[in-house]
């Protein structure tokens, strides 16, 4: 343990003898008031280091608490300069002697009793409208080259819990300006939903759209284990300038360390909680949270978690809840946060257990199709297997009518397919599968739309009620 003395306690000068008339305790009390106590800073040494986990002795420390490995002795003697080669690393575990510690960048140069410095105190992001516009790593640092941000605030990464019976109910319908989702999947302003897709099935063009055409106050991205390469596109193409004045960008890409993931994916959420809280309409979307599973699948294996379903930790499935949680409606009467979660299928396998975990904790699931994609429709949505389940609170029961019946002309079509294919079929045979054959153009033509034409909300659902007063 090192102790600091800070210079300023002895602003004032100590009086030369003790004041007459006055007893020990009240000259006790007088100058325990012009003296501050010491402020201790922990240190420790590396002692171990397998795969990502480092193991430090002597550290005291909480976890979650940031620490600083400086990697040169001649450096550590001087840890409050800024000049030096160091490593940030973050408190995830501890035993009975030894503390596990995670770093935040690639590993290089560490060596056996690297001098650790524990930094305390929580992750400090700016948060207010500087934000807007810009995209920034998962601590908070500019990626964009713009000017530095200079306000400073401490940000809890973990959230605060919300009380379930106080959230206020989800009642108004969102337009997200997406044809079959806002007539067929309606989603409401503070609920969360999950995309689920293989990859190349085209859920970041989704995402994209949902970016550019919800109505929404603030957008917030989180762009969690994705190739760089996407990041840049996302930014730069699928963003216009009108979603991007509005708009947080948190990037984390694949090559990130895993707690760089973790904490792109809270500071994202943490963002979108404070625009909550000042009365606005949020949309969070974030691709993707099997990224973030991943992340922590890697951080409780390094420190000896043991695996459980195809190898992912009980903690994974401690985690995804209690991220998800944050996001929907608070408290408050003014203010929403619309959370769009995207799941990335492992071989388009639905049971994959992330999948299956994050059906169960979410308001709702969009299913993107790899054979309808490969049919060249898109948005590729298999309306069949995704369902809003809170469309029903949401929206009159004439459209719920509208959306069954169309459910019932798809799945109709789809589950004669192959019959259709081999002509194998000859009209007449069944009344509801002459209907759905000679409807199938038109609600393939419904559910086709074009990543730069915008459908809103009204327009949406009329075309809907003429498609099925017609079919």
């Amino acid at each position: 343990m090192t102790a600091r003395l800070d210079p300023a306690v002895f602003d004032a000068p100590v009086t030369q003898g003790l004041p007459q008339g006055l007893d020990w305790a009240r000259q006790l009390m007088g100058l325990q008031a012009r003296v501050q106590r010491p402020a201790y800073q922990s240190e420790g040494r590396i002692v171990r280091v397998v795969g990502l986990a480092l193991e430090a002795s002597g550290l005291t420390a909480a976890i979650g608490d940031q620490c600083r490995i400086y990697l040169d002795e001649r450096d550590a003697e001087r840890p409050g300069e800024t000049s030096g080669r160091y490593v940030d690393a973050e408190v995830v575990g501890f035993t009975e002697r030894n503390t596990y510690l995670m770093p935040l960048e690639v590993l290089r140069g560490m060596a056996p009793g690297c001098r650790v410095v524990n930094q305390g105190g929580s992750v400090r992001v700016p948060l207010g409208l500087e934000l807007l516009g810009r995209v920034l790593d998962a601590r908070g640092q500019p990626l964009d080259g713009g000017a530095p941000l200079l306000s400073d605030t401490p940000v809890d990464l973990q959230g605060r819990a919300n009380n379930p019976l106080k959230r206020r109910p989800i009642r108004e319908p969102l337009d997200v300006g997406v044809r079959a989702i806002n007539a067929l999947l309606t989603v409401g302003r503070g609920q969360r939903m999950g995309i689920f897709a293989g990859s190349g099935v085209g859920k970041s063009v989704l995402l994209g759209m949902m970016t550019r055409y919800t109505d929404a106050d603030i957008i917030v991205v989180g762009l969690i284990g994705e190739r760089g390469r996407e990041v840049r596109e996302f930014v730069s193409e699928i963003l216009d300038d009108e979603a991007r004045s509005r708009a947080v960008v948190i990037a984390a890409p694949a090559d990130a360390s895993p707690l760089m993931r973790l904490h792109g994916a809270s500071l994202a959420t943490a963002i979108a909680e404070h625009f909550r809280e000042q009365g606005l309409n949020v949309l969070l979307l974030m691709d993707s949270l099997t990224r973030y599973a991943q992340a922590q699948r890697e951080i409780g294996l390094a420190i000896g978690e043991p695996p459980a379903t195809k190898g992912y930790p009980p903690s994974v499935f401690a985690r995804l809840p209690s991220l998800v949680e944050r996001a929907g409606n608070g408290e408050s009467a003014d203010g929403s946060m619309t959370a769009f979660y995207t799941v990335l299928v492992e071989g388009d396998d639905q049971n994959d257990p992330i999948a299956d975990a994050a059906r169960a904790i979410l308001d709702g699931h969009i299913v993107l199709s790899r054979a309808i994609a490969e049919r060249g429709r898109y948005p590729a949505i298999d309306i069949e297997a995704s369902i809003s389940r809170l469309m029903p609170s949401l929206v009159p029961p004439e459209q719920l009518d509208l959306m069954q019946r169309f459910k019932q002309l798809m799945s109709t079509y789809n589950q004669s397919r192959d019959l259709l294919a081999v002509g194998a079929y000859r009209r007449g045979h069944d009344v509801r599968l002459d209907r759905a054959i000679d409807a199938q153009p038109d609600l393939e033509a419904f559910l086709r739309q074009s990543m730069f034409e915008r459908a809103d909300m009204e327009s949406s659902v009329l075309q809907l009620e003429q498609l099925m007063n017609h079919a």
